[in-house]
């Protein structure tokens, strides 16, 4: 990365974070943040922490581990961390008047220490740009929360802003668009599923946006793409717990589309700024593997944006529209 400017001006780009190894250790503190998060799971601490910390991290951080194992990059570390890494590192480069710094919601660099030295180098104004298209509240929400938490402590607070959503920014949908056409244009599967992370539909019946922003995503990359109805759909995939989550699921589509004889198909995950877990081990292996065991042939994985050329410009576009006309 350049030598960052002076720090009047800074962009915090903030994604969901991950282990610091592929250990369950370190999957144990990472899952065990996670999942103490109120806007993540809103159940009584009375209730909740005693289920997490007896039944559930017990049960789940050896399996989860093991995930984490399969995709690990030798010599490099987590996927997410450094894909996030190259794409702040370029985003760094197309905006040289700005700071631009790295955090994970949950895990490492923390927010309060990306902010710490932006801190000590007297900033004065502050751009939040959440790495999650659609806007939820299990999301965005939560980053802004441990945003405001630490400016809190500031002695004098930079001005704020806050990017909610770019779901419908024409320059990511483009950039979304020519990934998926590019990775498809020599053999494209018979069909193309779009695969965003679910929540509970409790959230959406409180108000939650972020099914309606997902389905507009889907609905704008699938006109651009040019593709017919019956040629691709949205599912949700990463469900947890026993309540009701948004559908269909992931899963259960593949399984449909082998039964009804699809030999080929394709996923991408718009939702997905960078390719992590979710994608490179939930979807490229596992979901593949339910797809063959249902019927098909192969199952595709398009990869996410990561550090694209194209990402990069779109991301830098919605910075520049946020950023402007800053009162002095």
């Amino acid at each position: 990365m350049p030598t960052s400017p002076p720090a009047a001006s800074a962009v915090l780009l903030v994604n969901l974070g991950t282990p610091s190894a592929a250990s369950t250790r370190a999957v144990r503190h990472f899952l065990g943040q996670f999942l103490h998060d109120r806007r993540v799971v809103d159940i009584s601490p009375w209730l909740w922490f005693p289920l997490l910390h007896g039944l559930i991290l017990p049960l789940r951080v050896p399996r989860v581990a093991r995930r984490y194992a399969h995709i690990w990059m030798a010599g490099r570390g987590s996927p997410l961390r450094v894909h996030s890494e190259e794409l702040a590192a370029a985003l760094a480069q197309a905006l040289p008047e700005r700071r631009v710094a790295l955090a994970m919601r949950y895990g490492q660099p923390s927010i309060a220490a990306a902010l710490r030295p932006l801190r000590e180098a007297g900033l004065r104004r502050l751009l939040v740009l959440p790495l999650y298209p659609q806007y939820s509240t299990t999301t965005s929400e939560s980053v802004f929360d441990a945003v405001a938490a630490d400016l809190s402590a500031w002695p004098q607070r930079p001005q704020l802003r806050l990017v909610h959503d770019y779901h419908d920014d024409a320059g990511w949908l483009d950039a979304v668009t020519q990934r998926i056409a590019a990775q498809r244009a020599a053999a494209p599967g018979e069909r193309l599923l779009l695969s965003f992370h679910g929540i509970p539909e409790r959230l959406i019946d409180a108000g939650d946006p972020y099914q309606r922003q997902c389905e507009a995503s889907a609905k704008a990359i699938a006109a651009r793409l040019q593709l017919a109805p019956d040629q691709w759909a949205i599912a949700y995939q990463s469900r947890f717990g026993r309540e009701r989550w948004l559908g269909p699921a992931t899963m259960d589509v593949l399984r449909d589309w082998a039964r009804q004889g699809i030999r080929r198909v394709d996923v991408a995950c718009p939702g997905f700024a960078a390719d992590c877990l979710e994608t490179l081990e939930e979807i490229a292996i596992q979901n593949a593997e339910t797809f063959t065991a249902a019927g098909g042939a192969s199952l595709r994985y398009l990869p996410a944006l990561n550090a694209d050329a194209a990402h990069v410009r779109a991301l830098a576009g919605i910075i520049h529209r946020h950023d402007a006309g800053w009162a002095e």
